[in-house]
């Protein structure tokens, strides 16, 4: 529904907002979350039973970043729609490079950063070789994939299915979390092995500048329709309760 409505893209990856997958499973969970994506799914035939992410994005970059300030002037890829937006309006120079020519255009100098993937997944493509600054945890980006199911299907199933269902997912979302983190520990611990790699980890204060940045291009999507507005207030809301900005 991204393409119907702008509340989608927004909810589905707010750039900024997460440094863990714990902080979107609890907003999800008990912030509103769960109640924002169904007042968006069910007018359109669906019921939200709940969310996994592929993993928080580690930053790869082939100089030390430290911070907010580190951004200004970076040439770095970045997908365009709001992760451009956002790094853009951080100070960063994005441009829109194919995933697959990330490796060669940090290997020849074209751009120093890019926004690629989960870390281990950026260790396996060889991306730290070329760029040996990544930032990890990362800061910008985990991706929300929802679970639904049709409404009336959903309607027509018994109280304890469905609560089955529901906690089978959120049984899931913590399942791929911790795989992924595993997975991503083991890398970080390879990298910093072999040495070479100086891994960088911002600071919650840096992290909230950041978020702080972001906000400012959410609000800029939240004014195209009023469930993007929505969806953004919850948000707003919802971090600030838990002192995020």
């Amino acid at each position: 529904f991204t393409g119907k409505d702008p509340a989608f893209g927004l909810i589905a990856n707010p750039v900024g907002a997460w440094s863990a997958p714990s902080e979107m499973l609890r907003f999800v969970e008990y912030g509103g979350g769960k109640e924002l994506m169904n007042s968006l799914l069910n007018p359109r035939g669906l019921q939200f039973i709940g969310a996994v992410t592929p993993g928080l994005e580690a930053f790869v970059s082939s100089v030390p970043l430290d911070g907010v300030a580190d951004l200004k002037g970076l040439k770095m890829r970045a997908p365009e729609g709001m992760v451009q937006q956002v790094f853009a309006a951080a100070g960063a120079a994005p441009v829109n490079i194919p995933q697959s020519e990330v490796f060669t255009s940090l290997d020849k100098k074209v751009i120093d950063a890019a926004d690629a993937t989960v870390f281990s997944t950026n260790q396996a493509m060889g991306l730290h070789d070329v760029a040996k600054h990544p930032v990890y945890p990362g800061f910008h980006s985990m991706p929300m994939l929802e679970v639904s199911i049709n409404k009336t299907k959903w309607d027509s199933m018994p109280e304890d299915i469905q609560a089955i269902l529901e906690m089978s997912v959120r049984d899931l979302a913590h399942d791929m979390d911790a795989r992924l983190a595993m997975k991503d520990m083991e890398a970080v611990a390879k990298a910093r092995s072999e040495g070479g790699v100086t891994i960088h980890n911002w600071s919650a204060e840096e992290r909230a500048k950041f978020r702080q940045i972001a906000t400012s291009q959410w609000e800029k999507v939240a004014a195209r329709s009023e469930d993007a507005q929505r969806v953004y207030d919850t948000l707003v809301e919802y971090l600030k309760s838990q002192g995020l900005i």
